[in-house]
Order: structure tokens, then C-alpha cells, then sequence
């Protein structure tokens, strides 16, 4: 198994163990957790991960790797904005922890994508 199809599926794990997590009251993820979400942001979680686990077992990591990289680092990006901070915040709870930790795995997922053989 490539490093590609081996991240793009320990990260659809994560994401997807993220979004069922996130359904229960806990102090890590959800309504009150240290990372917030809501039922949205769940939802999305679950569906990357999924997806994650699709491309991780099929051999086609390397967009996955891109793509959910790009998302990251502009959620990160548009998190710090004044104003649209405050509608991700209301439509999807999307709080400076997360927002922070959207750069950070966006990164990571682009220098696996970009460093990685595909």
C-alpha cells in the first residue's frame, strides 16, 4: 500500500471516528467539547471519512490527499476573517480551536500529497 492510499485512509479513520464522536456529549468534539461542532459539521466529518476510507482501500489517495488539503487550508484561511469567522462559527460551530487544526491537517495533507509518490 502507498503512503498516499495509507494516509488518505487513517485520515478518513480519524475524520470519520470525529464525526460519530461528535454526536455524543464529550469534552473533545460536539456542542460543549474543546473543538466544537454541531450536527453539520458531523455530518461533513462522517461523509469525508467515508469517503476517506473509499479512496484509502481503492488506490486513489492522492486526490483525496489534495482535496481535503485544500479544504483545509482555505476553512483555515477564511476562519481568521473578520465576519466570515462569525457565519462558520453560527452555521457550523466552527471555533478558533478548529480552525487552527483545519491549517494544520491542510498542510499536512498537501506535503503528503505533493511529497508522496502518487
Amino acid at each position: 500500500m502507498s503512503a498516499q492510499k495509507t494516509f488518505a485512509l487513517i485520515l478518513g479513520i480519524v475524520l470519520l471516528l470525529v464525526g460519530i464522536l461528535g454526536f455524543f456529549d464529550n469534552g473533545l468534539v460536539g456542542d460543549d467539547g474543546f473543538f466544537g461542532t454541531n450536527t453539520y459539521q458531523d455530518v461533513l466529518h462522517v461523509i469525508a471519512g467515508l469517503f476517506g476510507l473509499y479512496v484509502g482501500t481503492k488506490g486513489m489517495g492522492p486526490g483525496y490527499n489534495m482535496s481535503i488539503g485544500w479544504i483545509g487550508i482555505v476553512l483555515g484561511v477564511i476562519g481568521f476573517i473578520p465576519g466570515v469567522d462569525d457565519l462558520l462559527s453560527d452555521l457550523l460551530k466552527i471555533n478558533t480551536e478548529i480552525t487552527v487544526l483545519h491549517l494544520v491537517i491542510g498542510v499536512v495533507c498537501l506535503l503528503v500529497y505533493y511529497t508522496g509518490k502518487k
